[in-house]
């Protein structure tokens, strides 16, 4: 049984500029399912100097960094684990006994999804997006062995430097024609005011086979309803957030939960479709 919150309980928690619920839930079911002396809890802030200087002051042992946080952050920590100094972009602080450590399992969980859904590395990319998750999708697109691609992003300095790092195109703005594989890393579509917005138009969604959006609130956005509607393959934000959330409480535990464990989780937090999506086992 889970012991009670008291004085001895370890506090991880997230920071974002629109938190959510669901990393919630997920943490949380799997410190019950495991009988953990843990709990998690989802933040924002306008200060972000001072929420760090609290994970430190107080103790806290693990800290999730969202969106617009993810490269702001890495001033403020002592040291970067090798997968947040690659890409200059962290996602996850770990506390030991004061000293904050910068890792960043978005890289990891991107580059599972493209392998679990088996995309041949030669299928040309547009990727819009140019921040700190922009980098570690760009990464792992690479890493996977993905060469012809094309990062679409309005701020020309750290759009032409991203794409120059990773040896891909850059252009300010999106084509008349597409690409195979269309992977969205901005806000658009996200609970809030861009909720409405379309990454990509319908055309390019039209042509494309492959839509890939890392925003997984809300789950389904409406880039992911136009490419379901039109049959094509999908990889969403919550299956993201799914995977780099495993890894994130491994590093906070120190434990890796079964893949029962696992799926019990995320269909406590996210239901069934991401469940199914993931593979993961059905008893």
């Amino acid at each position: 049984m889970k012991p009670p919150i008291g004085r001895d309980t370890k506090l991880c928690m997230s920071l974002s500029g629109r938190p959510g619920n669901a990393g919630s839930r997920l943490h949380n079911r799997l410190y019950e399912l495991l009988d953990l002396d843990y709990v998690y809890k989802s933040f924002s802030t306008t200060d972000l100097p001072a929420a760090i200087g609290g994970v430190r002051a107080l103790g806290i042992r693990g800290c999730a960094i969202s969106m617009p946080f993810k490269e702001a952050v890495i001033p403020l920590i002592d040291r970067l684990e090798p997968s947040a100094q690659a890409i200059e972009s962290v996602n996850t602080i770990v506390n030991d006994d004061g000293v904050l450590v910068g890792h960043n399992t978005d890289y990891i969980a991107a580059q599972s999804l493209l392998a679990l859904r088996g995309i041949d590395p030669a299928t040309p990319f547009l990727l819009r997006g140019s921040g700190g998750m922009a980098r570690a999708v760009v990464a792992a697109l690479r890493d996977s062995g993905f060469t012809d691609g094309t990062i679409v992003a309005r701020n020309e300095g750290a759009g032409r430097a991203l794409a120059g790092e990773y040896g891909y195109r850059w252009r300010p703005d999106l084509p008349a024609q597409g690409a195979p594989l269309l992977v969205n890393v901005t806000p658009l579509g996200m609970e809030g005011p861009d909720s409405e917005a379309l990454a990509f138009p319908e055309p390019l969604v039209d042509a494309c086979t492959i839509a890939f959006d890392v925003v997984a609130q809300p789950p389904n956005t409406p880039f992911l309803r136009a490419a379901r509607a039109r049959g094509k393959t999908v990889i969403s934000g919550a299956e993201v957030i799914v995977l780099q959330a495993i890894e994130q409480f491994v590093l906070y535990t120190g434990i890796r939960p079964s893949p029962a464990d696992i799926r019990d989780a995320v269909l406590f937090a996210h239901g069934p479709a991401t469940v199914e999506a993931l593979g993961l086992p059905t008893n």
